[in-house]
């Protein structure tokens, strides 16, 4: 996915549990965009002005050019200009938007030849956004039987130690076991080597393909952890081997075979999600009873359908949940990552047989079956998971649920938040403020 100027991935805070993105680098100069109600959140048909600040060393830069645009996320602009402003600082007036959803500020300064550019997202009523995509009737019948068929395969589990990855207090495995369509799933098992019962998190993993080093850190704290991947492949390899695969025979594998609900790439992958559970459930130092799962972005939309199709799952953590309402664009509005149905995509899938086979993955009709209790974090001015998507599958919740907004943050975390989902997750699976 991109993820415009920002660095890649890395793993902070929650590091055992979630993948997500590094916050911004500082920059010489700094764009600061935000709406004028302090929650950047309004009633639909409300006015809203978006402030503008082009500063450096925390002053206001003179006589600087900016352009600015706005309109709803990821659609085309309503309102936009260019101008220089002369003490660095410019208010715009914006009409409310006449249903609910998001309204973004886009704006870019340019100085001495470098563009720096940020946003700002106002939201309006996020509350009442309602989900586009069908939900079909053969829905539940359709992964019943798939996970049917999973369960008739053996688990045929292989697990290598690590020694150079143990730690006093947890032993660290390559493990892997079998899959639908004689594949295998893959990843690095972490288990606390004091005699006993212990709850376990699935760590599911965000978009792309890379090695993983697994959860020594909640193992510690006397939790089994497991995080795999998604594509069949061993996660212990060099990274040449995946950054040859993300370029060569995986590159876009997010719309692999999208025109056949049965041989769509993420078939294999949500059976592989329950199959982990599979494998966690037949470790005997497995309490037998409390199991989560959770990740960020594809990791986020895993979560949520995992805990769907999985009643063994009882919490589970989610940040920015991709593949939510991806039909989204279809009705003129922004649709989840993928980005499927975007217009500007250039394997655009505007196409009956692949609009019906999104309806069988998206997140949003998963999480109107979620029964686990979840914790849900994200950001206004995501970029890469917009904020309508998710708030189309966040509304159609009915299991316990608590959001968590940075509504400053785009598709990235502050460690506060990590904090949070932290603190939270271990407690429900210690049985601890519950």
């Amino acid at each position: 996915m991109n993820f415009n100027k920002f660095y890649s991935l890395l793993i902070i805070g929650f590091c055992a549990v979630f993948t997500v993105q590094a916050q911004p680098v500082e920059q010489f100069v700094k764009v600061v965009v935000a709406p004028d109600h302090a929650d950047w959140t309004y009633k639909t048909g409300e006015l809203v002005k978006f402030s503008i600040a082009v500063l450096k060393d925390g002053n206001p830069l003179k006589n600087v050019i900016v352009k600015y645009e706005v309109g709803p996320e990821k659609m085309d602009a309503l309102k936009k200009d260019s101008l220089q402003l002369k003490d660095g600082k410019l208010t715009v007036d914006a009409q409310g938007m006449k249903t609910p959803g998001f309204l973004r500020c886009t704006v870019s300064a340019f100085v001495e030849g470098k563009e720096y550019k940020y946003w700002s997202t106002a939201a309006f009523d996020p509350l009442k956004i309602e989900p586009t995509v069908d939900d079909p009737s053969d829905f539940n019948s359709f992964w019943d039987s798939a996970k049917i068929a999973l369960a008739k395969i053996p688990i045929d589990s292989r697990m290598t130690l690590i020694p150079e990855k143990c730690t006093d207090l947890v032993n660290v495995y390559h493990v892997s076991f079998q899959n639908i369509n004689n594949s295998r799933v893959y990843g690095i098992l972490c288990v606390p080597k004091k005699p006993g019962k212990y709850p376990a998190i699935l760590r599911v993993p965000g978009a792309g393909i890379r090695p993983y080093n697994g959860d020594i850190r909640n193992a510690s704290k006397g939790v089994i952890t497991l995080e795999i991947g998604i594509h069949g492949i061993p996660v212990n390899m060099p990274i040449d081997v995946y950054n040859n695969l993300s370029s060569g025979a995986l590159n876009g594998y997010q719309s692999f075979n999208l025109d056949n609900r049965d041989r769509f790439y993420y078939k294999r992958v949500f059976l592989g999600c329950v199959r982990a559970n599979d494998f966690i459930d037949s470790l005997p130092e497995f309490d037998g009873k409390n199991l989560a799962v959770a990740g960020g972005s594809q990791g986020g939309a895993l979560s949520i359908i995992t805990a769907a199709l999985d009643p063994r799952v009882k919490y589970l953590a989610a940040f920015y949940p991709a593949m939510s309402d991806m039909t989204g664009y279809l009705k003129n509005r922004a649709g989840g990552w993928p980005h499927l149905f975007d217009k500007n995509n250039e394997q655009y899938n505007n196409k009956k047989d692949k609009i019906q086979t999104v309806a069988y993955y998206d997140v949003v009709n998963f999480a109107k079956r979620l029964k686990a209790t979840g914790f849900y974090s994200w950001g206004f001015n995501d970029n890469v998971c917009p904020p309508t998507s998710m708030y189309a599958a966040y509304n159609v919740i009915n299991a316990p649920k608590s959001l968590l907004l940075a509504v400053e943050t785009a598709h990235w975390t502050y460690p506060e938040q990590t904090e949070k989902s932290e603190e939270w997750l271990i407690n429900k699976l210690k049985g601890e403020n519950k």
